[in-house]
Protein backbone atom coordinates (compact mmCIF):
# COMPACT_ATOMS: atom_id res chain seq x y z
CA UNK A 1 0.00 0.00 0.00
CA UNK A 2 2.95 2.48 0.70
CA UNK A 3 4.48 1.31 -2.82
CA UNK A 4 1.35 2.51 -4.55
CA UNK A 5 0.82 5.77 -2.54
CA UNK A 6 3.93 6.87 -3.39
CA UNK A 7 3.80 5.88 -6.50
CA UNK A 8 0.66 7.97 -7.02
CA UNK A 9 1.87 10.79 -5.20
CA UNK A 10 4.56 11.08 -7.60
CA UNK A 11 2.32 10.79 -10.96
CA UNK A 12 0.09 13.50 -9.42
CA UNK A 13 3.12 15.96 -8.56
CA UNK A 14 4.78 15.65 -12.27
CA UNK A 15 1.31 15.52 -13.89
CA UNK A 16 0.08 18.87 -11.84
CA UNK A 17 3.43 20.42 -12.41
CA UNK A 18 3.25 20.05 -16.42
CA UNK A 19 -0.53 21.16 -16.53
CA UNK A 20 0.56 24.46 -14.85
CA UNK A 21 4.24 24.69 -16.26
CA UNK A 22 1.78 24.36 -20.43
CA UNK A 23 -0.99 26.64 -19.05
CA UNK A 24 2.05 29.53 -18.09
CA UNK A 25 3.89 29.08 -20.95
CA UNK A 26 0.97 29.22 -22.84
CA UNK A 27 -0.42 32.48 -21.15
CA UNK A 28 2.96 33.79 -21.22
CA UNK A 29 3.35 33.08 -25.33
CA UNK A 30 0.37 34.90 -25.45
CA UNK A 31 0.51 37.85 -23.95
CA UNK A 32 4.10 38.55 -25.25
CA UNK A 33 2.37 38.26 -28.86
CA UNK A 34 -0.41 40.82 -27.94
CA UNK A 35 2.59 43.10 -26.45
CA UNK A 36 4.31 42.70 -29.62
CA UNK A 37 1.48 43.71 -31.98
CA UNK A 38 0.83 46.43 -30.10
CA UNK A 39 4.48 48.03 -29.98
CA UNK A 40 6.68 46.23 -32.57
CA UNK A 41 9.52 48.61 -31.75
CA UNK A 42 9.93 46.89 -28.48
CA UNK A 43 9.68 42.88 -29.85
CA UNK A 44 13.50 42.45 -28.75
CA UNK A 45 12.63 43.58 -25.33
CA UNK A 46 9.41 42.15 -24.79
CA UNK A 47 11.17 38.26 -26.39
CA UNK A 48 13.64 38.34 -24.33
CA UNK A 49 11.88 39.05 -21.28
CA UNK A 50 9.24 36.41 -22.03
CA UNK A 51 12.15 33.74 -22.68
CA UNK A 52 13.87 34.34 -19.19
CA UNK A 53 10.06 33.83 -17.35
CA UNK A 54 9.95 30.75 -19.57
CA UNK A 55 12.74 29.40 -18.28
CA UNK A 56 11.57 30.64 -14.22
CA UNK A 57 8.58 28.52 -15.16
CA UNK A 58 10.18 25.99 -16.45
CA UNK A 59 12.31 25.38 -13.45
CA UNK A 60 9.20 24.64 -11.42
CA UNK A 61 8.18 21.52 -13.52
CA UNK A 62 12.03 20.42 -13.04
CA UNK A 63 11.84 20.96 -9.07
CA UNK A 64 8.62 18.74 -9.73
CA UNK A 65 10.09 16.40 -11.55
CA UNK A 66 12.98 16.16 -8.71
CA UNK A 67 10.25 16.05 -5.84
CA UNK A 68 8.37 13.20 -8.22
CA UNK A 69 11.73 10.65 -8.33
CA UNK A 70 12.26 11.22 -4.67
CA UNK A 71 8.61 9.87 -4.14
CA UNK A 72 8.92 7.25 -6.19
CA UNK A 73 12.22 5.86 -5.04
CA UNK A 74 11.70 6.27 -1.19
Amino acid sequence: MQTFAAYLAGGLSIGLAAIGTGLGIGWLASKAMEATARQPEAAASIRTSMIIAIAFVEAISLYALVVSLILITK
